[in-house]
């Protein structure tokens, strides 16, 4: 019994690690949420590879200019929160973003206007 606890306590930590629940993402991975964050997290997590942002960008995914006028924030949340919820074969990744990175990439999108 004494041997299995330490690699049970080495199973969990990996999981927490590698799985990476979103109330962790919650704490570690928290931005102030503006438009100007959004914009950063945009570019961080290099949207612009598949997505047309302003006048910049590929054609690969639906250009995100004027997104939210096309789409309502709801369904625009579970598409960050998780791709494969809104369409399972998507080929956008899971970013595990956390609630504030969201809202603050939400919060840039809406300033985005239609090209």
């Amino acid at each position: 019994m004494k041997r299995v606890f330490p690699f049970v306590l080495l199973l969990i930590v990996l999981g927490i690690l590698f799985v990476r629940p979103r109330w962790l993402m919650n704490i570690t991975k928290r931005v102030e949420v503006s438009p100007a964050s959004g914009a950063a997290l945009v570019e961080k997590y290099g949207c612009r590879q598949c997505h047309r942002v302003e006048q910049r960008g590929a054609l690969k995914a639906p250009s995100l200019n004027g997104v939210v006028e096309r789409m309502d924030r709801t369904t625009l949340r579970l598409w960050l929160e998780n791709p494969r919820k809104v369409k399972a074969n998507t080929a956008m990744p899971d970013f595990k973003l956390s609630e504030s990175e969201i809202n603050a990439i939400i919060q840039y999108l809406a300033t985005l206007k239609e090209e």
